[in-house]
This record gives structure tokens, C-alpha cells and sequence, in this order.
């Protein structure tokens, strides 16, 4: 069970505050993993950005024992108090992890903790915070971006996203999956932010012939896919398709499926008893070495540790 403080603070919009609540909080049918405590610089009611009003309990105190700290909005205008940035520092020197949800990022940039580190924003406010914050690589790329103690993510929806991405590390791959079926939600989307920021969209859902591709693929993900064979799949040249994709996505089609290959690979560890070599067959890296080869590189463990650490985890 770990320990989350989230923070509210006047005329927050309510949305953004209930992401971290409602993906790390208790839901019915899915036991409880988190203690998700609001808290805020002064407790009590104050106003939210949607004309109706919130009341906290809990002060900055609960900061004090957190695993982890969300801030999942801020004003880019707003200057964090010192009390309210040292108890985000000291949260962090006691090792909790900070996230920056959306224009959160501003509140983690502001607390020095991601200076001269990677940070994701909202795409419309990341020319803002690279302004003020020079030394930070802004990026408005990507959905959200784990620095192991430090996590921000991008705009709204991508918060869930973030915070799903939080239940996947603490609890793996399958826990994460009931969690986002629970709240209707895509359990893992590999994409960037290039997918909101105003791009042409199909009148037919049946016309979007990338997600056909994806489907195709996902479907085939014990098999070698050559990309002259997927493209092909949807009638299309390898030059178009590899144009659209990263369009569609943000990502090359081959990391696109191996990030595919390699969630395969999670939930049948996770879930199943098959030989990690069975495992490597069945989500398509071919030999138990070439998946022990990506674990290590993207994950930073082995099979067996993941093995290890989530298959009983995913009986909770």
C-alpha cells in the first residue's frame, strides 16, 4: 500500500484533480493499492475553475509521509509559495516520487527538482516553461516521460495515461489493465502529443488505416512482421506507411511494436507459468536472449526479476 498526497489549491480545475484520485484511488470490484490523500497549503473550501466548490482535510503535512507526490495542475502565471515548495523538496528528499500532471510541470520545474532533466507538458505551454526555465529539455513530444523520482506527463487526457503508466511500474502490467477496463479507458497508448495538436481526422473510423495496422499487427505479435509486409497488409508503400505512422503516433512503427512485444511479454509473466523462453515465442523476440536483451535496456531488469516481483501481485 503506498501513500499518495495529491494537491488542490483555489480554482484548480476539478478534472485534473480527480485523474490521480480516480485511476490511484479505490474503485469497486479492484482492491485498494494507494491511500490517495488531498491536500492542500490551507485546508478547507475554497473554489474550483467549474463554479463549485471542493473541501480538503489535509495540509501539506501529508506530503510528509507520501510514497508519492502528484501536483497535477498550476497556474504557469502562479508563484508557488516557499512552504508549499519545500514540502514538495523534502517529499522528494525523503524519496518520494513527484509528478507533474499537465501544466504541473511548472510547480516541479519551480521546485528545482528537474533542473537540467527531461520534462513533458501540455504542447500549448511548453514554449512558456522553456522560456523560464532554460536549463530544463521541454518536450511536447511525448505523453509523459519517467525520470525515475521525477514524472510529468502531457495535457488532460494524457494525466490518465501518466498515472495508469504509475500502476504498471508499482503493480505491473495486468493490474494496470483492470484498472483502465475498470475506468473505460485504453490500458497503454504509445503515442505523442502530435495526435492533439489539430491534425486531419477520419470522417469514418473504418478509414483510419493506421489503426488498421495496429490491429493487424497486435494480432501477429508471435510472428516476425517485416515492415514491407505490414504496410502491404494495408495496401500501402513502406514509404507512406512509415510517414503516416510516425504522424499517427509519434513513434516508428518497429518501437511502436516493440513496445507492443514487450507488454506481451510483461502480462505472460505476470500471469501465466510458461518458460521465459516460451515467453520470448510467444510475444515475438524469438529467443530468450533477445528478450532479456530488451528488458534490460528498457525496463532495467530481467524476466525473471519482473516475474518475480508481479506475478503474485496480479492475484491481489
Amino acid at each position: 500500500m503506498r501513500t499518495v498526497a495529491v494537491l488542490a489549491y483555489p480554482g484548480m480545475s476539478p478534472f485534473h484533480l480527480s485523474v490521480p484520485c480516480l485511476v490511484l484511488g479505490e474503485r469497486r470490484g479492484l482492491p485498494s493499492r494507494y491511500d490517495v490523500l488531498v491536500c492542500a497549503e490551507e485546508p478547507g473550501s475554497f473554489p474550483t475553475s467549474a463554479g463549485f466548490g471542493i473541501t480538503v482535510e489535509h495540509g501539506l503535512e501529508a506530503m510528509e509521509r507520501a510514497d508519492v507526490v502528484v501536483l497535477p495542475s498550476w497556474e504557469p502565471g502562479l508563484v508557488a509559495s516557499d512552504v508549499l515548495l519545500e514540502a514538495i523538496r523534502r517529499a522528494h528528499a525523503r524519496g518520494a516520487t513527484v509528478v507533474g500532471l499537465c501544466i504541473g510541470a511548472f510547480l516541479v520545474a519551480e521546485s528545482g527538482l528537474a533542473e537540467g532533466r527531461e520534462v513533458v507538458t501540455h504542447w500549448r505551454f511548453a514554449d512558456a516553461l522553456r522560456a523560464r526555465y532554460p536549463d530544463l529539455k521541454v518536450r511536447a513530444d511525448v505523453l509523459w516521460s519517467d525520470q525515475g523520482d521525477v514524472v510529468t506527463s502531457a495535457g488532460t487526457a494524457a494525466s490518465l495515461d501518466c498515472c495508469l503508466h504509475l500502476v504498471r511500474t508499482h503493480h505491473g502490467v495486468e493490474v494496470a489493465e483492470k484498472v483502465a477496463r475498470d475506468i473505460v479507458v485504453a490500458p497503454h497508448r504509445s503515442g505523442s502529443q502530435a495526435q492533439y495538436i489539430p491534425v486531419p481526422v477520419p470522417p469514418d473510423p473504418a478509414d483510419d488505416v493506421i489503426e488498421k495496422a495496429m490491429v493487424w499487427a497486435r494480432a501477429r505479435l508471435d510472428q516476425p512482421v517485416s515492415l514491407d509486409e505490414w504496410a502491404g497488409a494495408v495496401a500501402m508503400s513502406r514509404r507512406t506507411f512509415t510517414r503516416q505512422f510516425r504522424a499517427r503516433t509519434g513513434s516508428s512503427g518497429q518501437a511502436w511494436l516493440l513496445q507492443q512485444r514487450l507488454d506481451r511479454a510483461r502480462l505472460l509473466l505476470e500471469t501465466t507459468d510458461l518458460s521465459v523462453e516460451r515467453v520470448a515465442t510467444e510475444s515475438g523476440f524469438g529467443s530468450s536472449d533477445a528478450l532479456r536483451h530488451h528488458f534490460h535496456g528498457l525496463l532495467g531488469t530481467t524476466p525473471q526479476r519482473h516475474r518475480q516481483e508481479f506475478y503474485s501481485t496480479s492475484r491481489m
